[in-house]
Formats: structure tokens, sequence, C-alpha cells
């Protein structure tokens, strides 16, 4: 397959290199040119993935964007790894794109002019309505897949031809692809997990213990089921990968940015701290206030996704914060209904 990575962060990276392991022909391309060199001679990504040896078939650009719009057209499937801030002017510049196209970010869109953010798929759905397109998600650290770890992935569309250029691109040794078609609940699985990473930091760092972090991870599944049922997906599209899946890695991997964002905060360290530190975006701070204002609007009770919305507001600090997790009344354990 002739293939297409957007991006060369350290995800964009990592999965360029697992599709040129398996012998395709792949192409990653740079929004900064001053990196391709360094790439080039190096065959590793110094500034996202230090000490990652990177294919020798790997081959890099940095295109001004009529020469990357026709190497895309020719492809057989275009893989866009930018933050999801970005995302939206990707899918404009590719609206016409006759590949497969298939995103690799996790979130919301930040609000504008008001209104809600959204996710990506409501996003292509505004700009490239005519593209074929999905997105490849699931429990995932860069690192680990760069170095050929075994890993487990979801490929979601609604199209048939995009999830199967998806499994024929990544699927091998390594790497394990799985298809479906429920678009919605993959992507507010990875949404959501992002933000309850944030509240299972905190309570590590603050010490409450393993009982402590089961319990919020279980619950925070269950708030993730309700939004994602609330918005029209499967409630049992999150007790797979990209739910209870992504999840468990994103609130428990020390890899993980937002889990990082966490800990910091309990230390007592600013918002502006801890996102300072990481050199890296931590979708969840970005995505916690659209998270709950999505659930207030179709209805959905998000206890921890609010309390976290309030700590990185600044209205409440870690041990509030921790107290209004930890502290809801009684109520009967139903996943998908109860607050």
């Amino acid at each position: 397959m002739n293939i297409i990575v957007i991006g060369a962060g350290a995800w964009g990276t990592a999965i360029a290199a697992s599709a040129a392991l398996q012998r395709h022909q792949v192409t990653l391309w740079a929004r900064d040119a001053q990196q391709v060199p360094g790439l080039q001679a190096q065959r590793q990504n110094l500034r996202y993935l230090p000490g990652v040896a990177l294919p020798g078939n790997l081959s890099f650009s940095a295109a001004a964007w009529p020469e990357l719009s026709a190497l895309a057209a020719e492809a057989d499937l275009v893989v866009v790894a930018t933050p999801m801030s970005a995302l939206r002017q990707m899918l404009t510049q590719l609206h016409d794109c006759p590949a497969p196209i298939a995103w690799l970010c996790k979130g919301f869109e930040a609000p504008v002019d008001g209104s809600f953010g959204l996710l990506a798929h409501e996003i292509q759905a505004q700009v490239a309505p005519e593209i074929r397109a999905g997105v490849l998600s699931g429990p995932s650290f860069a690192q680990e897949v760069a170095r050929g770890q075994p890993t487990a992935l979801v490929a979601a569309s609604v199209h048939a031809s995009v999830r199967d250029a998806l499994v024929a691109a990544f699927h091998g040794p390594s790497v394990r692809v799985y298809a479906n078609d429920d678009i919605v609940g993959v992507e507010v699985g990875g949404a959501v997990k992002n933000v309850l990473a944030i509240a299972t930091g905190l309570c590590d760092g603050l010490n409450l213990g393993l009982n402590a972090r089961a319990a919020l991870i279980t619950r925070g599944l269950a708030e993730m089921t309700r939004l994602g049922v609330g918005l029209g997906a499967r409630a049992e599209t999150f007790m797979g990968l990209s739910g209870l899946g992504d999840l468990v890695l994103t609130a428990t991997g020390d890899l993980s940015r937002n889990r990082q964002v966490g800990l910091a905060l309990a230390r007592g360290q600013t918002l502006a701290q801890a996102t300072g530190a990481l050199g890296h975006v931590a979708e969840g701070v970005y995505s916690a206030r659209t998270v709950v204002q999505r659930a207030a609007i179709v209805g959905v009770d998000m206890p921890i996704a609010q309390a976290v919305v309030a700590l990185l507001d600044g209205q409440m600090g870690p041990a509030q914060a921790v107290a209004l997790l930890m502290g809801r009344d009684p109520a009967p354990e139903l996943m998908a209904g109860d607050g």
C-alpha cells in the first residue's frame, strides 16, 4: 500500500514506522521543513521519539500543500496525525481527496463562537462530508508502537472500505487491528478517557490507594458509557478496546500525559506548570469542559468530569476535588443509567 501520514509528532511517527515495518510504501509529512533533514540523516525523531530507530524504507517529506495534496490523491490511505486543534484545517484541505482518510487524534474540538466542541467525525461532516473517513483508536502509547511492542487498535468508520484499508495497513505481528462501525462510541471513548485520566492521576498523586483508583476507573467507565449512549453510540463499544481498554491504559500508565497532569496538580503545581512541563498536548485539559457541556445537553450526569473541570478552572483544590469525586451519595450501580 501507498500510505501518507500527515504529522511527524510522536504518534504520527510511530504509526508511520509501524506501517513501514509491514513493507508498505510510507511517507511521513512534517509541518516543519527543518525537521526533515534530521529525520533522514539520523533515522530518529529526536524531539518526539528519541532512541527509537526508524525503518530504512520510511520516507520523509515537507512538501508544500499542492504537492502534498497530489501525493494524497494517489495514496491508498491517508492518515492525519495532527492534534485535534488542527484537524478542521487539514480535513478542509483534504475535502476532495479520493483516498480513504483516517485520523488519530482523540478529544473534542475547542468550542468556537459560543457553540459546543465537536468530535472528529462531526468536524468531518461539516467540512468534508464527501470523503470516506474514520478513526484509528484504542489503547496505545506511541513509544511502544514505534518499538514494535504488542498493541491492539480499533479501526472505526461507517465505510467498510476505510476499515478494510486500516486493517490492511497496520494489522500485523505486533499490531492487531479490529474493525468497528460505531465511530461515535469509539470517539467518545477516546475523548472522555483523557478527562478521567486526569482524575485518576489526581487520586494517585494524593496516595488514596488502589481501591480508590479501581472505584474511580469503574465509575468513570459508567460516565463514559452514559455520554456515548446519549450521543448515539452502542453501549457495548465501551467494554472494548476504545472504551475500557483505552481508559485503563491512560488512567494507569505513566506514559499518559493526562495522568501526568493529575499527578502534577496533586503535587500543588498550577495547571500552567503541569501542562508546560509535558512538551506535548494533553487533550483532556482542553476536552473536559466540552465533555461536561455535551453531557448537559443530552441530560447525562457526569460528576467525575464535572469535578475535573472545577479543578482545572481553579474553582477547587485537589483535596476538594477528590472529596467531591469520592463522596457521592449511595445509589444503585447501573452502568449506563445511574448518577
